[in-house]
């Protein structure tokens, strides 16, 4: 399977615009990310609407910065932060502690930061896995056992995959991997039919996406095809990132 490039700055665009039109992070544009986000269009204003998102756009700074890499929205960059990758090995632990600590600590409550603050040392990277995993819950959302509207939220949240078995209007029917809670702890399970939006007034990031297609969804919105090295790294992070955080819970 041949999928075509895209700059960094639209890649980054079709993974922040699903939460970003549900209102939960990024500027008040969700319009405009989506037109410039599916035509490629003004890539100046789509790195300025890029770095009013507050959660992600730091990470990808940290990830550019620590590789030398002079753009925080270098397409290995962007990729590294929404699915995983060589480069968040090359951020060193110390200085990802510091940046969790300078960004979240003075959000959360003392007891939340003293977990939180091993996650750097146990081998945490600035991935969006991580930020779902860890740092969410305990800003975005209240610590705890995780009720099933909390665990849906994660798991929305999460840069999920799923296999695509048709497209309806403008929504595709996907096999997607759910997160599961199972003696405290959280797994992926298995996957399972799931309707998800691919366009908006004609508007999408897969309109070449066939049956048996891997797409890659953040919340309801399919953001791109996957081919099978970026599945398999994206299952291996959201592994990693797992583990670390069930090592808290």
């Amino acid at each position: 399977m041949t999928i075509a490039a895209v700059p960094g700055p639209v890649r980054f665009a079709r993974y922040a615009y699903g939460p970003n039109r549900l209102g939960y992070c990024g500027p008040d544009a969700a319009d405009e990310l989506l037109g410039e986000a599916a035509e490629g269009g003004d890539l100046r204003r789509i790195r300025e609407l890029a770095a009013g998102f507050e959660g992600a756009y730091p990470y990808l700074e940290l990830i550019a910065r620590s590789n030398r890499i002079a753009d925080p929205l270098d397409d290995r960059v962007v990729e590294a932060y929404w699915l995983g990758g060589d480069l968040l090995d090359g951020v060193p632990a110390t200085d990802f502690g510091r940046s969790v600590e300078a960004r979240f600590r003075p959000r959360v409550r003392a007891s939340a930061w003293q977990w939180l603050a091993t996650k750097a040392p146990d081998g945490a990277r600035p991935v969006h896995a991580f930020h779902v995993l860890d740092v969410f819950p305990v800003v975005g959302l209240l610590r705890g056992e995780p009720s099933a509207d909390v665990l849906h939220t994660i798991d929305s949240c999460r840069i999920r995959w799923g296999t695509v078995r048709d497209r309806i209007g403008g929504d595709l029917l996907v096999d997607a991997v759910p997160l599961e809670w199972v003696d405290g702890k959280l797994r992926l399970g298995s996957p399972r039919p799931e309707t998800i939006r691919g366009w908006q007034d004609g508007l999408g990031f897969v309109d070449a996406v066939e049956p048996g297609d891997v797409v890659a969804i953040h919340w309801d919105w399919a953001c791109e095809r996957l081919d099978e090295r970026q599945v398999r790294t994206l299952r291996t992070w959201t592994a990693r990132e797992l583990a670390i955080a069930n090592a808290t819970l």
